[in-house]
């Protein structure tokens, strides 16, 4: 009798093993599945987003990209945030030029005020934003390197429509307002407040009741931007991954591919530890009864200077 049950026991050791090296199977196997969901699910989302220039097919262009990536090169990417409506071309609401130098792991931020007055190709002298409503992405990068006579090696677009349905999707943000005012029906209390999609997306469109007019707006978008990429980073709801994606999907446009978003990720992300954001000065002046943004040669040699000396540093 005694031998019968410490035969039995020695069975159930025996099946604990592979009890728990099943439910180990499983889980892998599960975890194994939705990995491949997510990265066919980004594969799918980048070939949405993917919307090249024209100049991507010239071959000089290819090189001059490939040689960026190969010697770890500073990049200089161009952000346009884009008010488009049914009906409506839109202009650029917001414009950022970052530049990525991976070598000092730095990146340097300028924000453009839409009101900028510039030679626009082809159009004369008019705000900077309108170069989208003229002549979509392709003028406003042209615009943008002819003014500042710094490159723009890429680009991306997003929809300020859609904008706000990436807030919700991962579940709003949370800042700290320097000001309290009052846009779109909604109040924005001073201090820490948080935001779903539609009052982010009013928040950063104020401007009238910023004493400092764009320029505060663009430091409102900059947080907001900020709060989204760290709320983002540490989202831990998987079950919205697919429809945050869907988002983006629907609302991005990049001339980055797949390629060069990986060598972006791999080489290029420890910038963001070391951001420093400069900003274009002039001041507001009333032309043949428009208001713009006029800002002195001297700037633009100066921000000029600013960032070529970052791409260049080592």
């Amino acid at each position: 009798m005694e031998s019968r049950v410490k035969k039995k026991q020695k069975q159930q050791k025996r099946k604990w093993p592979l009890w728990i090296g099943g439910i180990i199977v499983v889980f892998l196997l599960l975890v194994g599945g939705f990995l491949y969901y997510i990265y066919d699910k980004i594969g799918d989302t980048v070939s949405e987003m993917h919307d090249p220039l024209d100049r991507e097919a010239d071959p000089k262009r290819q090189k001059e990209v490939e040689s960026l990536f190969k010697n770890n090169a500073s990049v200089n990417l161009l952000l346009l945030g884009v008010d488009e409506r049914d009906g409506d071309k839109g202009r650029s609401d917001t414009m950022i030029l970052m530049s990525l130098n991976p070598k000092t792991d730095a990146m340097l931020m300028l924000s453009i005020p839409r009101d900028t007055y510039v030679e626009i190709p082809g159009h004369g002298k008019d705000k900077i934003n309108h170069a989208y409503a003229f002549g979509g992405v392709e003028l406003s990068v042209q615009t943008v390197e002819e003014n500042f006579q710094i490159p723009v090696h890429f680009y991306s677009k997003v929809n300020m429509e859609g904008f706000k349905l990436g807030i919700d999707a991962i579940d709003g943000v949370t800042i700290k307002n320097e000001q309290a005012f009052s846009q779109g029906g909604h109040q924005f209390p001073e201090g820490e407040i948080h935001l779903n999609g539609t009052e982010a997306l009013d928040y950063i469109r104020m401007r009238k009741k910023d004493p400092r007019g764009d320029l505060g707006r663009n430091e409102r978008q900059r947080k907001v931007v900020a709060a989204a990429v760290d709320n983002a980073a540490s989202f831990s709801s998987i079950s919205k991954v697919g429809n945050i994606l869907d988002i983006v999907g629907e609302n991005v446009k990049t001339d980055l591919n797949m390629n060069r978003m990986q060598s972006l990720f791999t080489n290029y992300r420890s910038v963001r530890n070391n951001s420093k954001q400069i900003e274009l000065h002039g001041t507001g002046e009333t032309i043949n009864g428009v208001w713009y943004y006029v800002v002195p040669h001297e700037e633009f040699d100066r921000v000029e200077t600013e960032i070529k000396q970052h791409m260049q540093a080592n």
